[in-house]
């Protein structure tokens, strides 16, 4: 509750550009808010891909799709994405996947997205390396209490996992089940295909739609700068425990296209219109989805 507090806190702070940002989004141009919908709807046929790609078993189209949908409502119930990956762990132990390796493939997926999430990042910055000023992200004198709490927080697992035999042992055998998925996906071109295409496309497309949001507001930033700035934000928030990443990534986003060159106003009003395409209007329709499958046993 913390993060959603101090976002309540900052929106109350700057609430006249707030308010001008809402006034912008009545201006924009239908066709981009269009594609941008488009983009969003390829988003979950990216997760599906990516998630058939982490399991040698052929799992149902149909019904995979519809639990990509209904995994995003179930993502708002829970932080950092465990709404999305109880779902899916569900809906694999009932396509008959021993939970051993539905967990397996659920740590593959996770790992071949954050992977394609960052390695996207990292060449779009190689290629266009002035669509960021850091500077506004990262104030003076934040680097090392930064590295100093990442540096910590891996001591203390080390730790724990050094300490506490009982939990060394479930890790251990974790790992093995996870690395002989990863060799059978990885034996099979098809899914290997599957698995890291999925995992670039479905940033890529989450990317594109915040460019025809901004393209649709006349944001001003050039659509690479705006792609870079998309992900730098959600790479720096994945660590924040907010269900859906609700007030962290609008929060985060903002700070993103501003560092870009974006105007506040203008950035707050095309952020605020792209969380209404991707998160706000799919999630009356994601909840009813996911309640029919809850009640079909599909999940």
């Amino acid at each position: 509750m913390l993060p959603l507090a101090l976002v309540a806190v900052a929106a109350v702070r700057h609430r006249d550009v707030l308010a001008e940002g809402f006034g912008q989004v009545a201006t924009a141009r239908p066709p981009w808010l269009l594609a941008a919908v488009g983009a969003t709807c390829l988003t979950w046929v990216a997760a599906a891909v990516t998630r058939q790609g982490a399991v040698v078993e052929r799992l149902p189209a149909r019904r995979l799709l519809a639990t990509q949908f209904a995994a995003g409502a179930a993502n708002h119930l829970l932080p950092s994405g465990l709404g999305a990956s109880a779902v899916n762990l569900r809906f694999m132990t009932v396509c008959g996947l021993p939970l051993a390796r539905s967990s397996a493939a659920l740590a593959l997926y996770l790992l071949a997205e954050s992977v394609g999430r960052v390695g996207l990042l990292a060449g779009l910055l190689i290629a266009f390396p002035g669509a960021l000023r850091l500077g506004p992200l990262l104030p003076a004198g934040t680097v090392g209490p930064l590295l100093l709490g990442i540096g910590a927080a891996a001591v203390g697992a080390a730790a724990a996992l050094l300490c506490v035999r009982r939990l060394r042992t479930a890790v251990a055998s974790f790992l093995r089940t996870t690395l002989g998925e990863a060799r059978s996906v990885h034996s099979r071109p098809s899914r290997a295909l599957a698995l890291w295409g999925g995992a670039l496309a479905f940033p890529a497309l989450q990317a594109t739609a915040l460019v025809a949001v901004g393209r649709a507001l006349s944001l001003g930033v050039p659509p690479w700068h705006m792609a870079v700035a998309y992900l730098a934000a959600t790479v720096a928030v994945a660590l924040i425990p907010t269900p859906g990443g609700v007030g962290s990534v609008e929060a985060a986003l903002i700070v993103a296209l501003v560092a870009a060159g974006g105007p506040p106003a203008a950035a707050t009003a095309v952020v605020l219109a792209f969380r209404l395409i991707t998160v706000w209007l799919p999630l009356p329709p994601g909840a009813m989805t996911l309640g029919a499958l809850v009640r079909l046993k599909v999940i």
